[in-house]
């Protein structure tokens, strides 16, 4: 590894206290959704969490802010240059240093960088286009792994989601879940959302990026995008949005019946101790 970049992956391993292990965080529930983009993942997250009365988690928001911190900073992403060790200790660096948190008093919770919401920022054209590359940085990757963890440690009642949540970051969660969709369905269902935001959208150009992103995703070396062994696959094309939620609450609230009790520590609008 050259020198650059372990003094940046020193420098992430400082920056976070040690990890509590699970028998130190009693009550805990964390559930864990998986799968590519336009599944339904985030909507299904957060209905989920607020009818069980946990927090929820967009782990693709953090990723999607590290790339958005490089292009504006005018890191040069470009096929011949995203390999450069000096371009991945930027990028890294740039994550490290943003203060990336969420403000847990909203529901769903906000991503704040250096204090503030960035969210509109997020979905435009360049992030999407350029965030598998850029979270597929292994020290990235190690330093984000380690913020999520410690948001479930301090979050202890969690619906969390993403692409690697089940099978890397919380190999140990209560009940695990995988929702897959069409490359088709995906883009339509993600064609609504930009839309709505005002966005013109050519659906064709958007089921390639999807079905490139998946690709790359499902390849890369690193956490790459896979279905847990034991996690739950629900296949959301023919499915509404109420009728995914319903099958795993209905999973959820089978697998654990202790729940209720649980859930009653953090009523849904409470805030816990934040990270």
């Amino acid at each position: 590894m050259p020198a650059m970049l372990q003094t940046v992956a020193r420098t992430a391993e400082d920056a976070m206290p040690p990890l509590p292990s699970s028998d130190q965080v009693p009550g805990r529930v964390i559930v864990t959704i998986d799968g590519p983009a336009g599944t339904g993942k985030s909507s299904a997250a957060r209905d989920l969490a607020a009818r069980l009365g946990l927090e929820m988690l967009n782990t693709g928001q953090m990723y999607r802010a590290a790339t958005a911190l490089a292009i504006d900073a005018g890191i040069d992403l470009s096929e011949d240059n995203e390999k450069d060790p000096a371009t991945i200790t930027a990028v890294c660096a740039l994550a490290q240093q943003a203060d990336l948190h969420f403000d847990w008093s909203q529901r769903p919770p906000v991503l704040l960088v250096s204090g503030r919401p960035m969210i509109d920022r997020l979905t435009e054209p360049d992030v999407r286009r350029l965030v598998s590359k850029v979270s597929s940085i292994p020290h990235l990757r190690r330093h984000m792994e380690r913020k999520q963890r410690l948001i479930a440690a301090q979050h202890p009642l969690l619906v969390t989601e993403g692409r690697d949540q089940g099978s890397v970051v919380f190999p140990d969660a209560d009940v695990k879940f995988f929702l897959e969709a069409t490359p088709r369905e995906q883009a339509v269902r993600r064609a609504r959302e930009l839309e709505a935001k005002g966005e013109v959208v050519d659906l064709l150009t958007l089921e390639e990026e999807i079905r490139q992103r998946n690709f790359f995703d499902s390849t890369r070396p690193d956490s790459p995008l896979v279905c847990p062994s034991d996690a739950v696959v629900i296949d959301t094309d023919p499915l509404t949005l109420e009728q995914v939620v319903d099958r795993l609450e209905r999973i959820v609230r089978e697998r654990v019946p202790h729940l209720k009790s649980s859930h009653a520590a953090h009523p849904p609008h409470s805030k816990p101790p934040g990270a």
